[in-house]
């Protein structure tokens, strides 16, 4: 186990993490807040789901997630749609334009980790996102859930060969 000074050393990490983040949201387009970059970065791993879920992996009251969703359906970014097992309930979903504002906020977010974490080995970067999921599993957080892998429609059989996939991280999603 770990000794106090260093628990101590990690909360300081911590509170200067929030520069970190602030950077990344600098990033974020004026239209896409952080919240509804959180929305969009949820719905895009978790799939379509009622909005109690998605208030309870943001975290916030749903009074909040109620605003973040409305922001993002103004935009035409989500759809919400009645549930069929209760009608009085919706389902949420991305529609295609918001697969695109998805898309570009990790591209943005991307370039921005690729451009300040030039200087880290591949070693390193991998050895952080180990930890930083082990820390969150440690917390119970259930975001955590493994990324959905994106939809998208089938590609040729020879373009399936010189493509790698790729993942969806916007910084808002943390």
């Amino acid at each position: 186990m770990a000794e106090q000074a260093q628990y101590e050393e990690l909360v300081r990490q911590f509170s200067a993490f929030g520069a970190v983040k602030r950077e990344m949201g600098r990033i974020l387009p004026s239209d896409c807040p952080a919240g509804s970059a959180a929305v969009l970065t949820l719905l895009g791993r978790h799939g379509e789901m009622r909005m109690s879920r998605l208030a309870e992996l943001l975290s916030v009251d749903m009074s909040v997630t109620s605003r973040h969703v409305t922001h993002l359906a103004e935009r035409g970014w989500i759809q919400r749609s009645p549930d069929p097992a209760d009608k009085r309930s919706r389902i949420l979903h991305l529609t295609p334009a918001g697969e695109a504002q998805l898309d570009e906020l990790s591209e943005r977010t991307t370039r921005l980790l690729a451009e300040r974490l030039s200087d880290w080995s591949d070693d390193d970067v991998g050895r952080l996102i180990q930890l930083m999921a082990r820390l969150r599993a440690s917390f119970d957080d259930c975001r955590a859930a493994p990324p959905r892998p994106p939809v998208r429609p089938p590609a040729p059989p020879e373009a399936e060969q010189r493509t790698a996939p790729t993942t969806r991280t916007p910084a808002s999603a943390t």
